[in-house]
């Protein structure tokens, strides 16, 4: 695996490395091409080096997998971020300290398969994040990001969306779907707007009124 930083400054998205279901060395290799940063969280570390991915940043309360000495050993550039605070997840501290470090974006990988509760909380997290800096998390299936409340992106016709909401969402109007909304309401467990796909090659329109809309754009 080839190292990153063909872009040295903040204008193309960093890459938080998780602790999930390793993604294909492909999807790997596209988002490490034009990646300024790369930030591995703990329990990643050692399969990342194991690929010989150039890392920028390792974080976490090192509990688990190579300890800093150890890392430091195989590549000493690395900026070692001890954060013992278990008050949040290692992704939210990664991605807090993307924000201090002035990032307007950044792509997120190994974040779902492994455990469940971890999958549904690194993809409802990036909600909260929406103000701050731009999130999107990426694995071999799918692409997902939060919806602004006015979002419009040219699709191929039958390419296969969902529309998640976190909590309730409402005031949901769609143009271009197959199933197209008019005013719905969405909410996580009850209704959600999975399955759905681009009616033709063109534009898709996508406006809610109240609450946080998951994109999830898939690939089966």
């Amino acid at each position: 695996m080839s190292s990153h930083h063909i872009v040295k400054d903040n204008q193309e998205p960093a890459l938080i490395i998780a602790n999930g279901q390793p993604c294909s060395t492909e999807l790997l290799g596209q988002l490490l091409e034009w990646s300024p940063i790369v930030l591995v969280l703990d329990g990643a570390i050692d399969k990342v080096l194991s690929m010989g991915i150039k890392v920028d940043i390792y974080l976490g309360d090192f509990d688990r997998n190579s300890q800093p000495d150890e890392v430091l050993k195989i590549q000493p550039q690395i900026e070692i971020i001890h954060t013992p605070d278990q008050s949040k997840t290692d992704l939210e501290k990664g991605i807090d300290l993307l924000i201090q470090k002035g990032h307007k974006a950044a792509n997120i990988i190994w974040a779902t398969g492994k455990r469940a509760d971890h999958t549904l909380n690194n993809l409802t997290l990036i909600a909260r994040y929406k103000h701050r800096i731009n999130l999107v998390i990426y694995d071999d299936y799918s692409k997902v990001f939060v919806l602004p409340h006015k979002f419009s992106k040219y699709y191929t016709a039958g390419t296969p969306i969902s529309i998640m909401p976190i909590g309730t969402v409402s005031g949901i109007h769609s143009t271009g779907l197959k199933y197209e909304l008019q005013n719905d309401t969405l909410e996580l467990g009850y209704r959600v707007g999975s399955s759905n796909e681009a009616a033709t090659n063109g534009i898709v329109y996508i406006h809610h009124e109240q609450g946080d809309l998951l994109m999830m754009e898939c690939l089966d």
